[in-house]
């Protein structure tokens, strides 16, 4: 393999990284990307491997030994600090990230995304090794648009409702709205990881996702993830086209959502494993702003693209409305819309996103169909 080069023209030294969560979504395509193009070695934590078993065996695989799998549960593992210390990078991927959890398992929620990352960001600032450390646009909470009144020429303003990670407020509901456990536990992560940096000198990045989608993603409860609670909307949509059900738009589906290829967004995790020197501290927005669309036009498109994947006609009624109340339960609670600003990532790394909505869209689809008729016909 060639030496890799950063962006300054540096050889890039071959590192080894501890990421926790590896077995997930993103974590599978990362250690991917890993294995095919760098010479780097992973320590890959999770409690699953299924994703990543393609990964790791069989021995003859070209990046056998580069890669190996640990099963531990960061929550009570002893195993946690000896292994970010083997390593020059922890990448803390590991999180409760399903909507309908926050309002139904808040205390798992919060201990999920802020008591349980504290070790691994003690441990990184006590042993001075370097955290990316995955967070979420849910950090935003509600645009300041969305106090504007529904008629305010103001709303169509990008100062209301373009997102920046070094100015604009973090605001969330009441709290009754169980809904913002989870952004709140990953802001108050955020704030803690910034102030290690400040004072104790932690080397460290936070990662802030815009609706990550591709191949791989949960969506078929009970057969690609969690039986219970309901998954981001994309997965929710994608079930009800693999099971023929009309797509369930929650209030009518006018929440606007902007969507980005997984490939791309691992396109930009990579530059910052590489370029520590642009990425350590700071935050990125990492989303696609030309794909964005309300969940309506999302719930039309996917309906069409499933029709060209699968060959399946589209149901009479592709669309049914229920209230948010119905379909999350007591306690939910959602921003308008949020489009991230990608400024400093453009910036300190030269990162744009490339796939449209409907390429993506496409990949996705075509997998899931695949997977589902794979699972319908081991069931059989």
């Amino acid at each position: 393999m060639a030496t890799r080069m950063d962006l300054d023209g540096r050889p890039i030294k071959p590192m080894t990284i501890c990421m926790i969560g590896a077995g997930g979504f993103i974590g599978s395509h990362l250690c991917e990307k890993l294995m095919a193009e760098t010479p780097h070695k992973v320590l890959a934590l999770d409690v699953y491997s299924d994703k990543i078993k393609h990964l790791l065996e069989p021995d003859s695989l070209p990046w056998a030994g580069r890669i190996v799998f640990h099963r531990l549960n960061i929550k009570h593992d002893s195993r946690l600090e000896g292994l970010i210390k083997m390593a020059d990078l922890t990448i803390n991927l590991a999180a409760i990230c399903t909507p309908a959890d926050y309002n139904t398992r808040p205390l798992d929620t919060i201990y999920s995304n802020f008591i349980d990352a504290l070790p691994v960001v003690k441990y990184c600032s006590e042993n001075n090794k370097r955290l990316i450390h995955f967070s979420t646009c849910e950090v935003y909470g509600k645009t300041i648009g969305s106090f504007l009144p529904k008629d305010s020429p103001l709303r169509k303003d990008p100062a209301y409702y373009v997102i920046k990670e070094d100015t604009s407020p973090c605001i969330f509901g009441s709290i009754e709205k169980q809904r913002w456990s989870y952004a709140c536990a990953k802001q108050l992560i955020e704030r803690l990881i910034y102030a290690e940096g400040a004072e104790n000198g932690l080397d460290f990045t936070i990662v802030r996702p815009f609706n990550w989608i591709g191949p791989r993603m949960d969506f078929i409860p009970g057969i690609d993830g969690p039986s219970e609670g309901v998954p981001r909307v994309l997965a929710c949509f994608s079930n009800n086209l693999l099971r023929r059900e009309p797509l369930k738009l929650v209030d009518g589906g006018e929440s606007q959502r902007t969507f980005v290829y997984i490939k791309d967004a691992i396109e930009a995790v990579l530059l910052m494993i590489e370029n520590p020197d642009r990425a350590n501290g700071h935050i990125f927005n990492v989303g696609n702003p030309n794909n964005e669309v309300t969940v309506r036009q999302l719930a039309e498109m996917m309906t069409k693209v499933y029709a060209k994947v699968s060959g399946e006609p589209s149901l009479e009624s592709p669309t049914i409305d229920v209230s948010s109340k119905e379909f999350y339960g007591e306690g939910y609670d959602d921003s308008d819309k949020r489009i991230p600003d990608m400024t400093i990532i453009n910036r300190q790394l030269g990162w744009n996103p490339k796939t449209t909505l409907w390429d993506l869209l496409e990949s996705t689809l075509t997998y899931q169909h695949r997977t589902y008729a794979e699972a319908i016909k081991k069931s059989m």
